[in-house]
């Protein structure tokens, strides 16, 4: 079974860590793999980078007439060599960037909110602590990742900081310059999550209605196991989403859906979900073993292994039957739903002070 993400926090680093770091600079938790990749062969590397830096090199022309190509090219998987350049422009980042001079520096020049300043501190040393980056708080990984995370809740004091924006951050900067891991950590904070991180957490809630929906229509034996036994996806998917799958996915995984998220956005995470999901639970003779809901979550929050690898993970996800006008069609009535739920709180909250000022005391309807 793969080690839960949040066990990291329990697990005795002396006891865990090799003596030297993985082929990804792990020296130990659950992203480590010892594990040789598959290699491509000599040619087909440099057939592939050469077609990505041409892609690049024309980049405005590609992704007006010709998205697709970039599209199928993600799925693929980006070259190792190349990933960096291409996550610049897939975010939209290079244009920030461009437009933005020089602002990085100067927001790295200004003091912030001290609160938000103490709380990045007490958490930055907690973000991949077992890789080679983040070790230490002399490393230049935990330096430059308070660096970005201070930069952005200048940026944009509407959010601040949130503690789940700092694994993106962190993972950023193990591909990218900080100054352009700022500029991509910007577009997917604003752009690829937008309002996730905001006090309320009304987004996620709405997109947990969402990922329920998806589930009843792509598996409905587990969605019904799952309505059974009262699993709110809330409990199960709000670590995926908000840290977009950085704390949950082994690390070739994380990379390969990565590029397919920067190409699509956000529903390629909904179909990560639905695949982690689906393929935990699709048994009978599992869903029959998980007689409640904490054997339930015990499942959902360690897969089996195979399930998290990559060409498990992006293979199921294309096979996924869903169309764009689907998730269309479920936020459409999540949003119906929860003004619904919005005019029925606010009917109650009016029924009672009516009740109230009458002398009478009504139970609200639910």
């Amino acid at each position: 079974m793969a080690t839960p993400p949040r066990a990291l926090d329990t697990i005795s680093l002396c006891s865990t860590v090799s003596s030297c770091p993985d082929r990804n600079g792990f020296y130990g938790g659950f992203q480590r793999t010892d594990k040789p990749k598959e290699p491509l062969s000599k040619a087909q590397i440099i057939a592939r980078e050469k077609k990505w830096l041409y892609m690049i090199d024309n980049w405005s022309i590609y992704m007006s007439k010709n998205y697709k190509k970039i599209r199928d090219r993600c799925r693929k998987g980006i070259p190792k060599s190349v990933r960096p350049k291409a996550w610049f422009y897939l975010s939209g980042a290079y244009l920030l960037k461009k437009k933005n001079p020089d602002v990085y520096e100067e927001l790295l020049k200004k003091p912030g909110n001290p609160a938000t300043i103490e709380e990045i501190k007490k958490d930055k040393h907690r973000q991949f602590p077992f890789h080679e980056m983040f070790l230490d708080e002399q490393k230049v990984g935990q330096i430059e990742l308070f660096n970005v995370l201070k930069a952005y809740s200048i940026y944009n004091p509407k959010v601040g900081f949130c503690q789940a924006q700092a694994p993106i951050a962190a993972f950023l900067l193990m591909h990218l310059p900080a100054e352009d891991a700022f500029w991509v950590f910007v577009s997917v904070c604003d752009v690829y999550l937008q309002d996730y991180f905001i006090p309320g957490l009304e987004v996620i809630q709405n997109d947990a209605g969402i990922l329920e929906g998806l589930l009843k229509k792509t598996c409905p034996p587990v969605y019904r196991h799952l309505q059974k036994h009262k699993v709110e996806p809330l409990l199960y998917m709000t670590d995926w989403f908000l840290c977009a799958l950085t704390r949950t996915l082994p690390w070739e995984t994380l990379l390969r859906v990565w590029d397919c998220f920067l190409a699509e956005g956000i529903r390629v995470i909904f179909k990560v979900a639905l695949v982690i999901i689906g393929a935990s639970l699709s048994r009978h003779k599992v869903r029959k073993t998980c007689t409640g809901l904490c054997e339930t979550l015990a499942v959902l929050r360690s897969p089996p292994e195979h399930i998290m690898e990559e060409e498990f993970i992006i293979n199921n996800m294309m096979r996924l039957n869903l169309r764009v006008e689907d998730f269309q069609i479920e936020h459409t009535r999540q949003k119906v739903r929860r003004a619904k739920q919005k005019a029925q709180q606010d009917g109650a909250a009016g029924g009672a002070e009516s009740s109230t000022s009458n002398g009478r005391r009504n139970m609200p309807t639910l």
